[in-house]
């Protein structure tokens, strides 16, 4: 049954007490790196302005402005009246998001898996069960680099002319970035259709005994509807939200292919305070004749990796970072160094999603060692917002009275010391005379009369905010 048709009528929905709440990002006033609220508006706008390519299949339907920086109901990815759509049912929608958002201690180590099997119960209650098995997964778990991996993987499998559905984590503006149809984030009135397909029969059949599900949850569920539903999807690649072996995206349990990416510490009150630990919720994806790829790890993790997937039958190949020579001077869409590790471990799981799919014929290998034609296009053209990201205030630079000072925003974003230790070098290197290159956005050429503007934003488990 699609979301389009055959629903119940939605009820009213349940009163709120007060009206909610604008929470904007903390920006210490005495900090040296705090924004001034004028040219955070600027960026908000510039942001809206930057959106990924569109798919050559897809529609061309008219771009709506994202929603404010300042974030309204943060968490629950809520958009400022006027910013999307400005429709009060979409506002609606984000409150009922935002009441799913459980107020408790994530370190409860007494809660263990935190009711998994309920993910069961979920998909049985929204006729889930069969339509997810159909689906034609990429799946990808790891501390760091595994949105980034997801999305070169989404837009190189895009590129070779397939249909594309991205589920990705956590949002920058607006929750809807989270699901991406062909490359472009879910459209308003299909997110809310869906929506509320998934909420009226999970409100039905759930109560004391199978409670909501919360935020995340909910969100993956209703990813699995969309992407089941969306007859055009082709290839379905989901990110880990945290851990693996307990994450919701694992009730997937037939994927085409699996990657693990960079593994570190992080989340430790909750998967454990070791490596070996870390990784053994990561390697939790891993599925009995499922293809497994990872990268380089520590020592103590890449055994744990090898021994689950001795465990399961299956080999874990170690994917090397990607030769920058293997792209025909064409630059990552995703910038920084570390992001040829993150592309090297996209082009196995693209390349081995084609050929278990019976699709190698879609691409042309070159007898001279570099990537088939696709894939570099892929690679160049992805895009994530505020993520190694570099936005020329156009404006600004022209209404400046002296034109040699034009003002750049670096966006990056970061969750532990290893990958702020990463955007620094990136920002170093990109801002440096002689090594900026241009890049998707037509980045221009960072002299040293530019003004520079570094904001690192540290990702939430629900949104971000300002370091």
């Amino acid at each position: 049954m699609r979301a389009s048709g055959g629903a119940s009528p939605r009820p009213a929905p349940p009163k709120r007490s007060a009206p909610p709440t604008t929470t904007k990002l903390p920006v210490p006033a005495s900090s040296s790196l705090a924004m001034p609220a004028p040219r955070l508006a600027h960026l908000r706008r510039l942001l809206s302005l930057h959106s990924p390519p569109p798919h050559p299949l897809a529609p061309s339907p008219a771009r709506p402005l994202r929603p404010s920086f300042h974030l309204p109901r943060a968490m629950a990815g809520a958009a400022q009246a006027g910013a999307a759509t400005g429709s009060a049912e979409y506002e609606e929608v984000l409150g009922c998001l935002a009441s799913l958002i459980k107020q408790k201690v994530r370190a409860d180590t007494g809660n263990r898996g935190n009711q998994w099997e309920l993910m069961a119960k979920y998909l049985q209650i929204l006729e889930l069960e069969e339509p997810i098995t159909r689906l034609k997964v990429v799946h990808v778990a790891g501390t760091k680099g595994k949105g980034s991996t997801c999305t070169f993987a989404e837009s190189i499998l895009r590129s070779c002319g397939f249909r594309t559905g991205l589920f990705t984590s956590p949002h920058l503006i607006d929750v809807r970035e989270r699901f991406r149809l062909d490359g472009l984030d879910i459209s308003e009135e299909k997110f809310i259709r869906y929506f509320w397909w998934c909420w009226n029969k999970l409100k039905v059949k759930t109560g004391d005994d199978i409670p909501m599900p919360a935020y995340f949850r909910f969100l993956a569920l209703l990813a699995f509807k969309i992407f089941s539903d969306e007859q055009q999807v082709d290839v379905a690649v989901l990110e880990v939200g945290l851990g693996g072996k307990y994450d919701a995206t694992n009730v997937v349990k037939a994927p085409v292919v699996c990657g693990i990416s960079s593994l570190g510490y992080d989340h430790m009150e909750i998967l454990g305070n070791s490596l070996v630990e870390i990784a053994g919720e990561k390697a939790g994806i891993l599925k009995k004749g499922v293809p497994a790829y990872t990268v380089p790890q520590p020592e103590e993790a890449m055994s744990v990796l090898k021994q689950r997937a001795s465990e399961l039958g299956v080999s874990i190949r170690i994917v090397p970072p990607l030769d920058p020579r293997q792209l025909e001077d064409q630059p990552l869409g995703l910038h920084g160094e570390h992001q040829y590790m993150n592309a090297g471990l996209a082009v196995a799981l693209a390349n081995t999603w084609l050929e278990r799919q019976g699709h190698l014929d879609r691409i042309h290998v070159k007898d001279h060692g570099t990537l088939p034609d696709q894939f570099i296009k892929g690679l160049s053209i992805a895009c994530l917002q505020g993520r190694a990201q570099i936005v020329p205030d156009l404006q600004v630079s022209s209404e400046c009275k002296d034109a040699s000072y034009p003002l750049v925003f670096y966006l990056d974003g970061a969750h532990s010391p290893e990958s702020m230790e990463i955007c620094a070098k990136w920002f170093s290197h990109v801002t440096k005379k002689d090594a900026a290159q241009p890049g998707p956005l037509e980045q221009p050429r960072s002299g040293i009369n530019s003004k520079k503007v570094c904001y690192a934003l540290q990702w939430q488990p629900f949104g971000l905010k300002q370091c």
